[in-house]
């Protein structure tokens, strides 16, 4: 046979399959209702009739059934002819049918979908299945899911969330959707969940229909678009947030209707639940989230000096015991970061970077202010203007602040963030946890430049009564003062800002620990004690070298007066020998002074050069006081 031969006879076969398929169709339909709403009245078809009067008796939702299942028949023939059309679109005859075959569907669809209302009205389960393998055989699953919206879902959701009514209800409580979700999953369980349950039956074919997303979900959408639009908004953060967490519950509770994980997969990738999800702003919300906590540290620290609080903030009934409104700011706005009302876990990664932020901000404002203090910068609007007016009882407010807020930034509140991020995996968790311990140890780095703060306030508090050091040198110049044998009175006086009650112990307790006072009282104290050194040696000196020039002035004058020279010393003593006697009984006193602050003197350095300065010759191997 030629090849001419075989195609004729492929085309002869093609257009007789497809003619005898399109005679099937066109026989069914005739068969079908000819007035829409015989579907609601009951009324039968000829078919029906002919039953009927054959002796079988049938109710209405045999009809019903009766239909859908010749329905079911014509949506599967109409399958298979436009199976064959798409295999012979450019065959010539094709064209002198597809009036036929259109006219055919659209009264199919029309018909189908008067079915398929019926079956929803009345609930008839088997016309329900029927109508809906007919729709899937045609696939055409976007017909049903639509006319289940309209039918069954819109008048319901319409009752929960009237339509236009945005503008009568302004305000928080008028957009608030967490009532009108639990008025939908009533509704859903009662008059929707029939269909849902006879859509996922296992082995029914039906798994291509999702009426969750494209009936119920939509509806819910379009309601809320037009009547609650505000509920959107993230104007109002705090309504915001209790919508948008309503709404993800609200979807959970959709997805536990899939009959499997793959079912809840396919759920979240249809185009109406992404657009869902779009409608919620997040980047919007934590922005400002972001200015309402970060501004509010940002207000505290712009203060110009530390402000004391007397009312610490409590946890679960326990006091923070932090002692200043900055630091009490930055732990209320640490803690607002994973709070309930505020956090979105979708967000947590930008929670915790604000969350070092802010620690890095109250770092670097305490640091940069005690650096400015340091080196006298602190004019006015250079923004360091609080570390210019404190005083050393401040900073120890600041010493014991920053180990309260180290303490529970490392201790429970990153086991409180790791808790709320526990779903994550076990790496993220770690880097969360590695970070926040950085931002702790930030704060405990803080300490010694508070304490650094604290000794060069005492010591340039100390230091001023060291002008009486060079006083005592003029006078013994001036003057023929006997040996001294009692100290100076100035003294007393050199250690006395240690001695204040802002380093007592008890007092301050818990603002301060012991170790962080001794720390405190020997760094003030070698200071002191070498500028004491300093001040000592340089007049000592001085006076030796003066000394020492007298002499040879006095010397030369009785050489060329004649006198007779000798080498036998004067035995009185000098102005020089009684200074350093006086001030080698000062710093005897000094030393004991120290000793009643519990710092040893010979264990600084600048002292014991102190006392080998002015010690007499047979006294200064040996520091005794």
């Amino acid at each position: 046979m030629s090849v001419s031969c075989r195609v004729k006879r492929c085309y002869i076969l093609e257009a007789c399959r497809i003619g005898i398929h399109n005679e099937r169709v066109e026989k069914l339909i005739k068969e079908l209702p000819s007035v829409p709403g015989d579907w609601s009245n009951g009324d039968v078809n000829s078919t029906e009739k002919n039953a009927t009067s054959n002796g079988s008796t049938e109710n209405g939702t045999s009809v019903r059934e009766t239909q859908s299942m010749l329905l079911e028949r014509i949506a599967s023939e109409m399958n298979r002819l436009k199976f064959y059309i798409a295999h012979a679109q450019n065959l010539p005859f094709i064209q002198n049918m597809e009036k036929r075959i259109q006219s055919a569907s659209l009264l199919l669809d029309a018909s189908l979908g008067h079915c398929f209302v019926d079956g929803l009205e009345h609930r008839d389960e088997n016309a329900i299945y029927n109508c809906l393998r007919a729709y899937a055989a045609v696939d055409n699953t976007s017909s049903a899911e639509e006319i289940f919206r309209m039918t069954i879902v819109a008048p319901l959701i319409q009752k929960i969330i009237p339509r236009g009514l945005s503008g009568e209800v302004a305000g928080a409580s008028g957009d608030g959707l967490e009532n009108d979700y639990q008025e939908i999953k009533k509704c859903i369980e009662k008059d929707c969940q029939f269909l849902l349950e006879i859509s996922s039956a296992e082995n029914s074919g039906l798994h291509v229909f999702d009426f969750l997303a494209n009936s119920i979900l939509k509806e819910v959408l379009s309601a809320i678009k037009k009547g609650k639009p505000g509920a959107f908004s993230p104007g109002r953060p705090t309504e915001f947030l209790i919508n948008y967490k309503s709404s993800l519950d609200f979807l959970g509770h959709l997805e536990g209707y899939c009959p499997s994980r793959s079912a809840v997969t396919k759920f979240r990738a249809e185009a109406i639940c992404i657009e869902f999800m779009k409608q919620w702003n997040v980047g919007v919300y934590f922005s400002l989230r972001f200015q309402e906590i970060a501004g509010a540290l940002d207000s505290a620290l712009a203060a110009t000096n530390l402000i004391p609080v007397h009312n610490s903030p409590s946890v679960n009934g326990k006091s923070q015991d932090l002692t200043l409104k900055q630091s009490t700011i930055l732990l209320e706005s640490l803690r607002s970061c994973w709070r309930e009302d505020v956090l979105i876990l979708s967000c947590s990664d930008k929670f915790l970077r604000l969350t070092l932020q802010l620690l890095s901000r109250f770092s670097n404002w305490l640091s940069s202010g005690l650096a400015a203090r340091k080196t006298g910068n602190t004019a006015s609007n250079s923004g360091y203007e609080w570390a210019a007016s404190a005083v050393p009882n401040d900073f120890l407010y600041i010493i014991h602040d920053i180990n309260c807020l180290a303490t529970e930034v490392c201790g429970d509140y990153l086991e409180h963030v790791l808790q709320l991020l526990s779903s994550f995996s076990a790496d993220v968790l770690d880097l969360v946890k590695q970070s926040i311990l950085q931002g702790g140890k930030s704060l405990n780095d803080l300490t010694p430049l508070a304490i650094n703060a604290i000794t060069d306030a005492l010591v340039d508090e100390a230091v001023k009564g060291l002008k009486d050091v060079k006083a005592i040198a003029t006078t013994f110049r001036m003057t023929n003062k006997p040996i001294p044998s009692r100290h100076s009175l100035y003294v007393s006086g050199l250690l006395s800002p240690l001695k204040k009650d802002f380093l007592d112990t008890e007092k301050h307790n818990p603002y301060l620990t012991k170790e962080t006072i001794k720390e405190l009282r020997h760094g003030a104290a070698t200071e002191i004690t070498g500028r004491y050194y300093d001040m000592v040696v340089e007049i000592v000196s001085v006076a030796r070298k003066t000394e020492s020039s007298l002499q040879r002035l006095k010397k030369g004058a009785q050489r060329r007066a004649g006198g007779v020279s000798s080498d036998v010393s004067d035995p009185t003593v000098s102005d020089t020998d009684k200074l350093c006697m006086q001030y080698f009984l000062d710093i005897q006193e000094y030393g004991r002074n120290l000793s009643t602050l519990g710092v040893e003197a010979k264990e600084i350095p600048a002292y014991r050069s102190l006392w080998q300065c002015v010690a007499p010759t047979d006294r200064q191997n040996v520091i005794d006081l």
